[in-house]
Parts: C-alpha cells; structure tokens; sequence
C-alpha cells in the first residue's frame, strides 16, 4: 500500500480553491472545493481531514468519504461538504492516473459520447441579451441561461415583468434555447407571476424560482405551471434533495459537485433522482476541475440532460478564465452544443501546477459576494 502523504489547498484566482493529494510514491491527484466568498473557512476544514487522512490508503474512496462525512459528528453544509468534495474529487483523479484511465471508466463505462453543455450570459436591455446570445452561438453554443430578473421585490408593478418577456424573447430570436435562473431573489407572489407570463415563451427551465429553504413553496409553484423547475446548487447531500424528489417539487436536480460531496456523492443523487423520473444538470459556474468532474458524471448517468460551463467568462480582469490553470483547454471545445468525452486518465484535465503555485495567496480577506440593493435601498439575493 502506498499511503496518502501530503494534502494541499490552494486558494487561486479569480474565487477558487483547488486541491492536490499527493502520495508515498509520488502519484498525485487534484479536485476543486471552490465555495466562492467562503474559501477561508473551506481551507480550515482541510485541517482535520489531513488528520484524519495522511497515511491513508488513497484507493479507499468510499470508507475515506463516509469517515470524513460522519466520523466528525457534526456534518453536512455548504463548507464541511465543499471540502469533502474537493478531497473526494482529488482521489478520484489520483486512481485514475495510477491505473492509466478516466474517471468514468471507473463509474462504469460512459452512456454518450458528447456532453450538452450551456453558458451564461448577461445584460439588462433585450439588445445586450440578444448580442451575448449571439456571441455564444458563434462559440458553439445552443443553449444559454441568464437572470430572469435583476429585481423583483415582494409586490412590484405586473409592468416590473415586461423586460424578462422581452429579453427571453431577444434570446430566442437568435436561435438558441434559453433557462431563466430566479437565483431565489424572487419572492413568491412575484415568482408565479413570471413564471405564468414567461410560459407561454416555453424556456428551458427556470433555476430556483423561490430559494430552496421554503420547499413548500417550491412545490406548490411546480404544480402551478408546466415549465420545468430546476434547482439543487445550494443543497448538500442527498438528505437535502429528498424533500424535494418526494414532493414531486423538481424537474431537474441540480447538484453541485463542488459543493455536494463530489463525484460519489453526486453521483448516489443522481440515482435517487433518477427512480424520481427527475434529470440532472450540475451547477457549475466554477474552475476546471469542477467542470471535468461534472464532465464524469454526465458521461455516466443516464438522467443528464445538461452541463453549465463557464467559458469565455473572464473574472476581474482578462487575465483568468476557466482555461486559466489548464495545460489542455482543447479538451472543452464547444461543438455543436456539446463537448466531447474527456478521454484522459483520472478527471481528464491537466493542471499546470507551476502557475497554481505562483498564483496561490495565503489565507487572507479575498473574494467575497456582492451586496446588492433593490432600488427601495433593501438587500436583494446574490
């Protein structure tokens, strides 16, 4: 046996946080605990999982994640789980490296051999849409998502709906299917509102059209239209997707895999999901290694329909993209709407390392969420 001899974490710009195991013998593997605004405390739980694990067989993946999920007794979270999933994430690529082949291979062999995918656009005017859409497209892209709203307070004018018809609008006037994430700053009254006037312009799904905390709500706003709801990217575990599947609240499941455990765990909610007759799409607004580790997910379960991806966006400045740390961004090309199956060992992806070290920062202050306010001066959901 050879065991698990070092642990490391790297906070990189623009907002993520990486991990690299390394063992006895010099195999290395790497995952991604970004918790954008939170890496910090992410980083401090990596200080009892290097108790726990250093000298570990890394090969134990599921005793390694029941131990790290249970044996601390207090567990769950978007922090304790986003650890764990960088970690899980981490020795997944390592065994794959080890023994030459993808993830997926280990999962069980893949059910496509191309992966839809979509991207995010912005803009507040039907002109700015329309144009992001288009430039999407000439990426490659067919689907896109974008705010449903930038502000809806909890009774606003029926005329406050107009711009999302016209943007949506805007959007599919270049051809291209459109999803309208809710973000959960839409308080119910104004939510089934937009949802009734959005409908009839049949877009793709609409993300998190109340936050996930009111679940009641959720479900009586699925019963209340055929536009299918997705949400999951601030639900940690299976236990937190259980309500919602027995509720018949959810169409599409959106587990993040930087967030919810990693691949095993994302991977036992995709099956609870899929006895549900629900889909998932992994949230994944993050780096490269949450991508590819999405990437085996999707290439393995048999419910995936779509798969976020953030490229072209650019953080801060040009200088950082999701191909920023990549040795081999040709991996995610866009064609036609999809991507190809990753074909390398372990998540696929190689990291240069050189860089993440040299763009690494201690653990200080650093990226945090913006403070939004509506215009009546009152805080609005990120």
């Amino acid at each position: 046996m050879t065991a698990i001899s070092l642990i490391e974490t790297f906070i990189v710009p623009p907002r993520w946080l990486f991990v690299r195991i390394e063992t006895q013998d010099g195999a290395v593997g790497w995952g991604e605990a970004s918790l954008e605004g939170h890496a910090e405390a992410v980083v401090g739980a990596f200080v009892s999982l290097r108790d726990r694990f250093i000298g570990y067989d890394p090969d134990h993946i599921e005793d390694i994640w029941q131990i790290a999920y249970r044996a601390g007794f207090y567990r769950g979270g978007p922090v304790l789980m986003s650890a764990l999933s960088g970690l899980d994430q981490a020795l997944w690529d390592l065994k794959g490296r080890r023994l030459g082949i993808p993830v997926w291979q280990m999962l069980g062999g893949c059910v496509r051999t191309h992966v839809p995918v979509y991207a995010w656009i912005g803009g507040d005017r039907p002109a700015d849409v329309g144009a992001a859409a288009r430039a999407r497209k000439a990426q490659g892209f067919r689907a896109v998502k974008m705010n449903a709203t930038e502000d809806l307070g909890w009774l606003d004018s029926p005329k406050s709906l107009e711009p999302t018809i016209q943007r949506v609008a805007a959007v599919q006037a270049e051809g291209l299917d459109v999803g309208l994430d809710f973000h959960g700053r839409v308080h119910r009254p104004m939510a089934r509102q937009l949802i009734a006037a959005v409908e009839p312009l049949r877009p793709l799904f609409i993300e998190e059209p109340v936050l996930s905390e009111h679940p009641e709500a959720v479900a009586a706003i699925a019963r209340s239209t055929h536009v299918p709801i997705a949400l999951g990217e601030r639900l940690y575990s299976r236990w937190d997707f259980k309500p919602f599947l027995e509720a018949g609240a959810v169409d599409i499941i959106q587990p993040d895999l930087s967030h919810a455990g990693g691949i095993s765990e994302c991977r036992r909610i995709a099956a609870m999901a899929e006895a549900y007759d629900v889909a998932v799409a992994p949230h994944c607004p993050l780096g490269p290694l949450a991508l590819a580790a999405c990437m085996q997910i999707a290439l393995t379960t048999s419910n995936f329909v779509i798969q976020e991806m953030s490229l072209g966006i650019h953080y801060n400045s040009l200088e950082y993209d999701l191909l920023t740390y990549m040795r081999n961004p040709e991996v995610f090309a866009v064609t036609d709407g999809m991507v190809s199956a990753l074909s390398g060992p372990g998540l696929g992806v190689e990291i240069d390392e050189e860089r993440v070290r040299a763009s690494a920062r201690p653990v200080e202050p650093g990226w945090r969420n913006p403070v939004w306010r509506g215009p009546d001066g009152a805080f609005r959901e990120w």
